[in-house]
């Protein structure tokens, strides 16, 4: 005669069911975030010499690797930057740095040379000359030639403080060339494969246009310091 099932080892059963089911379910969520996460290295790039933006103190570094001739860079900077900047850059918490990246062949190397030369004169006036080159940038046919030393002349005389012959001359002569090579060094010691790249700390960003994952990144760094 066959005997029929327990109820008990059925409750069991359906206990470890939804167990094993919200184990999957945590597993998936903590790879998920470590997916947005992106991944984290030993080390944070250096910013020594590197034009930073925020008070020199602040405990929780942000870096973006970016191109001037890269259109997403150039939305990042408009949508995300601001943000950033108001949330905690204004408020002590973050100081932001930007390294160039070469993606885009000679005119990203010419943008770049500009942007080395006009930090070396003037630190202070840098950022403005920064925003000013990637509100050149083309919205539409973004792979067209606009990257000229005219171009970059004409767009420097309208940033107060800029000795145009002296840019001139440093980019004729490639001055800031030892610049832009370790700037092309950390690119490729981190990996870097597309622009923008944001890092905070250690930790690279896997979606840049993620605020939240940002966000996150920028608050676990913090309660670590």
């Amino acid at each position: 005669m066959k005997s029929k099932g327990s109820p008990f080892k059925f409750v069991v059963i359906i206990t470890l069911v939804v167990i094993a089911l919200i184990v999957a379910l945590v597993v998936i969520n903590n790879q998920n975030s470590e997916s947005k996460k992106g991944k984290t290295f030993d080390k944070q790039p250096s910013i020594e010499g590197q034009p930073t933006l925020g008070d020199p103190k602040a405990p929780v570094t942000v870096v973006e690797f970016g191109d001037f001739k890269c259109p997403s860079c150039k939305m990042w900077g408009e949508n995300i930057f601001p943000q950033l900047v108001s949330d905690y850059v204004e408020t002590g918490k973050v100081k932001f740095s930007f390294i160039n990246v070469l993606f885009h062949g000679e005119e990203s190397k010419l943008a770049s040379l500009a942007a080395e030369s006009v930090y070396k004169q003037n630190p202070d006036i840098y950022w403005e000359f920064h925003k000013a080159l990637f509100n050149k940038q083309p919205s539409e046919n973004h792979d067209i030639s606009w990257v000229t030393i005219d171009k970059i002349l004409e767009l420097a005389s309208g940033v107060s403080g800029i000795d145009t012959d002296k840019l001139k001359a440093d980019i004729e002569s490639n001055s800031e060339i030892n610049g832009v090579n370790k700037d092309t060094e950390m690119v490729t010691e981190f990996g870097v494969q597309f622009t923008p790249t944001i890092m905070v700390n250690g930790t690279m960003i896997e979606d840049p246009f993620d605020y939240d994952s940002i966000k996150k990144a920028i608050e676990n760094a913090l309660e670590e310091n």
